[in-house]
């Protein structure tokens, strides 16, 4: 069997049975097509299951050296640090990829070959979160209404970025929401509960709060032509589901307006949303499950930030801290 035919079945397995994003799968096609274009160079014909059947590490470690070579040779790629780990990233991904690829032909093609097992993964320094701390993270969900003039649309912002910090909820699952997800949850002034579906189409349940069932009756009140059927929750001027370039860009406007960091962007809500409940004595597996992290080891970064909190704190209060200054 052709291995590019073997590729559209393991892609077809991904949607189905794994229920892998749509960005996974456009990475994993991306990733795996520059593979079997290698091999087919590398060997001089196209790939086979025989072909992948007997490849070895050495030859998946010149696919890689290859790849790298491509990048370092791309006049649009700088050198600098930035480049490094992104580079990094890149390499972690089609080795995850290639990973994959490999279980799914031991699985349903009986494929065994251990060469993608003995790739290294490289690691990449673990980035903390940048969130806002509890007072502007407040602020903004009542403030950010001073970058519009529109009513409906200070309505509408005040609402999703209530939301996003209230819930800690991915921009894309804030926008991707419907008026009936809010029916469902039997939305009121004292709150209710709101079934979200995050990345891999994988539900979860998230508590609203009155502060935040506030803000989005309020934006129905001023909701033009209101549906209580599949109708997004928020819209642009045109009645369309609100693109997220333009919630990106009020909170640009807003930063910029307030003096805040670069790094105050909307998925710093999310961030703010999962460090302010660690801080109050939130525990990981309740914020694993609110954030609708697959992995306890994805949620512990902000075990991190709490540290770091409470070293800034110990910094600032300590008499003995405060003398050697």
């Amino acid at each position: 069997m052709r291995a590019f035919e073997l590729l559209q079945q393991f892609l077809g397995w991904m949607k189905d049975s794994r229920r892998a994003s749509e960005h996974s799968l456009i990475a994993y096609q991306q990733d795996l097509t520059r593979f079997l274009c290698f091999l087919t160079q590398h060997v001089g014909e196209e790939p086979t299951k025989d072909t992948l059947s007997i490849i070895s590490h050495k030859d998946l470690r010149s696919w890689l050296a290859d790849e790298n070579d491509k990048a370092l040779n791309n006049p649009r790629l700088g050198h600098g640090r930035h480049t490094q780990d992104a580079a990094i990233r890149t390499r972690r991904r089609r080795l995850s990829a290639l990973k994959s690829f490999y279980r799914y032909l031991a699985l349903y093609h009986q494929v065994e070959n251990s060469a993608a097992t003995l790739l290294s993964t490289p690691k990449t320094k673990q980035i903390l979160p940048h969130p806002l701390s509890q007072e502007e993270a407040m602020a903004l969900s009542k403030d950010i209404a001073i970058v519009d003039q529109s009513p409906i649309a200070q309505s509408r912002d005040i609402a999703l970025f209530t939301l996003l910090y209230g819930c800690g909820l991915r921009l894309s699952e804030a926008l991707g929401l419907d008026w009936i997800d809010l029916h469902h949850s039997r939305l009121n002034e004292e709150g209710g509960v709101l079934r979200v579906t995050g990345k891999g189409n994988k539900e979860r349940l998230i508590p609203i709060l009155p502060m935040v069932a506030e803000a989005l009756m309020q934006w129905k009140k001023q909701y033009p032509g209101i549906s209580e059927g599949k109708t997004p929750v928020f819209i642009g001027l045109r009645g369309k589901r609100l693109n997220p370039s333009i919630a990106q860009k009020t909170m640009r406007e807003y930063r910029r307006m307030m003096g805040l960091s670069d790094l105050t962007t909307p998925h710093a809500l999310r961030h703010s949303f999962a460090t302010h409940i660690m801080q109050n004595g939130g525990d990981l597996r309740t914020i694993q499950t609110l954030l609708g992290h697959v992995s306890l080891s994805t949620t512990q970064k902000y075990t991190l930030m709490d540290e770091a909190h409470l070293l800034k704190i110990w910094e600032n209060a300590h008499p003995r801290a405060r003398q050697d200054k």
